[in-house]
Order: structure tokens, then sequence, then C-alpha cells
């Protein structure tokens, strides 16, 4: 809060937006949020010149939506992930203001409770991982097998993260399927 009240100094009618996906089930930007947001604001002095949940703010269509008729405004923040902040950037030429620090792209197991599933490369190969992302989920970042050093399934980096490689063999016996572990695939 006090960075985004730091970056907004100055600028005083706001729009606030929150996403209907990620950031509602993280708790982070849904109606709640955006809510008590808009009530911090106004409390500070600011004019909040409207408000919403955006379906999905990453998706540029709904947020030119979100955004059409909207009166005249200073500054934009966004209660969604990095995606939704740069989709509002593309659409106004005011100040957006992220007010999430997006960490990573996540698996929600329960509010509060993240995992990180995915590093984005574009290279993916969870068909290979049995679905765990080794990029994300390996501490050392090791893409051709497990380092030998995690201890109870736990990363030797740390100590306390769970091993990547430990998870992705545990999957593969549960599911009969260790023997794809060994099996090589051409990477392009």
């Amino acid at each position: 809060m006090g960075e985004v009240l730091g970056v907004l100094d100055g600028l005083r009618r706001v729009v606030v937006l929150g996403c209907g996906r990620c950031a509602s089930s993280c708790g982070t930007g849904g109606e709640k949020e955006v809510k008590e947001f808009v009530e911090l604001l106004v409390g500070k002095g600011f004019v909040v010149v409207h408000s919403a949940v955006v379906e999905a703010q990453c998706d540029v269509r709904l947020s030119r939506k979100a955004l059409k008729g909207v009166p005249e405004y200073d500054a934009v923040v966004s209660m969604a992930c990095g995606s939704g902040a740069a989709a509002l950037g593309m659409l106004t030429d005011k100040p957006v203001i992220p007010a999430n620090n997006t960490l990573f792209l996540g698996v929600v197991k329960r509010v509060g409770d993240y995992v990180e599933g995915c590093k984005l490369c574009g290279d993916c190969i969870l068909v290979d991982t049995e679905g765990i992302c080794v990029y994300a989920r390996c501490g050392k970042g090791l893409l051709n097998g497990p380092c030998g050093g995690s201890s109870k399934g736990k990363c030797e980096k740390d100590g306390v993260s769970d091993c990547g490689w430990a998870l992705i063999v545990e999957r593969m016996k549960k599911r009969g399927r260790l023997k794809n572990l060994v099996k090589k695939r051409v990477r392009r």
C-alpha cells in the first residue's frame, strides 16, 4: 500500500480495477479487495472516479470495455497480476500502478497457499515431467534429472523447499511411469 500511495502522490483522480480470475481467487483483487482499496483511497483524500472487477484484466478487449466511458482520471490502479497491468498500459496514456507484486505464475491450492507452477519459459516440458515444471520447482534449475543432493524430498539448497525432481519421481512412480524418466526427447 505504501508503494502505491507513493506513486499516486500528486495524482488525485483514480480508477481502480481488479481481476475476476487469478487475483480474485488469490484474494488480492476481487470484489472485496477492490472495495476495501477504494475505501482506503477515499479515506486518504483520493477521488475514485471508477472501480470495477474486470473478468480477466489481461484480456485487452475486456479491459478496454472497463475503461470505456470512464470520466477523466489521472491514474489507474491495477489489482491484478503483471499481465493485467501490462494490458491496461496498452490502453491508456495515464500511469498504470500495479497494486500487486507478481511473483510467479502459480497454482492455487487454497487461498493463501500457492505453488509456483510455471516459469513461462516458452519451451514447455510438462509432458515429460508429469505436469511438474522443472524450471519452477527445481531450486537449482536442473533440467536433465535430479542432482542427488536432496534429503527426505527437500532441496539441499535450503532444506525446506520440496525437491522438484523428487516430486517428479514420486508422481511417476505413483502413476507407473517411472520408466519415462530416462526417455530421451529431442529439444528444439
